[in-house]
């Protein structure tokens, strides 16, 4: 009673296999991809701390103008931008924290997510230096532990990116892209 035409079993059967085809290769491709080493839209423009540093374990001291010690871990999750600037803050310096205080606006309601920390002199000339002080916390490096991130280029400024749990995320060098910074912070800060 079986009148099954061979013919046509084996269509289904192809047909099923090309349909099951259509599904999987997608899977198949982003594997071999993914091994291959690329992956899309994952890296960012900053460059990757390594080895990766936790300044809290680190207990690396960060004085305020204020007298107070920053505290890396705060009462909410916050991540910290560390703006550390080279010799001779003046033009330039001041643009580049303008621009990452813009940054910091332009993540709307994200905010309050974001604190941010200027590290060095800060700039000689008096209105800049009340106009940076209404966005940054200004203080100092205690021990001169991220003395390899400050810029050695005068009226220039580098930058790093903290977790909120004390973890240096990446290091924005001296003339870094201030749009990728962005788009860097708003992946992590949501």
């Amino acid at each position: 009673m079986n009148n099954v035409d061979p013919k046509s079993l084996r269509r289904s059967r192809l047909f099923l296999l090309l349909i099951a085809l259509v599904f999987a290769a997608p899977m198949i491709v982003a594997g071999l991809l993914n091994w291959s080493g690329w992956q899309p839209g994952v890296k960012g423009t900053g460059q990757p701390i390594q080895p990766q540093r936790n300044f809290v374990d680190e207990k690396l001291p960060v004085r305020l103008a204020d007298g107070r010690l920053y505290a890396w871990r705060d009462s909410e999750p916050r991540l910290t931008l560390v703006a550390l600037a080279g010799p001779n803050c003046a033009l330039h310096c001041f643009e580049a924290l303008t621009g990452l205080a813009k940054a910091r606006l332009m993540l709307n309601r994200s905010q309050d997510r974001l604190r941010l920390l200027y590290l060095g002199a800060p700039p000689t000339d008096v209105s800049r230096r009340a106009a940076m002080q209404t966005y940054w916390s200004l203080g100092s490096d205690v021990d001169g532990k991220l003395a390899e991130y400050r810029p050695t280029t005068p009226d220039s400024v580098s930058a790093l990116l903290v977790e909120s749990n004390g973890t240096a995320l990446a290091f924005y060098p001296a003339g870094f892209d201030g749009p990728g910074l962005l788009r860097d912070m708003k992946k992590v800060i949501k």
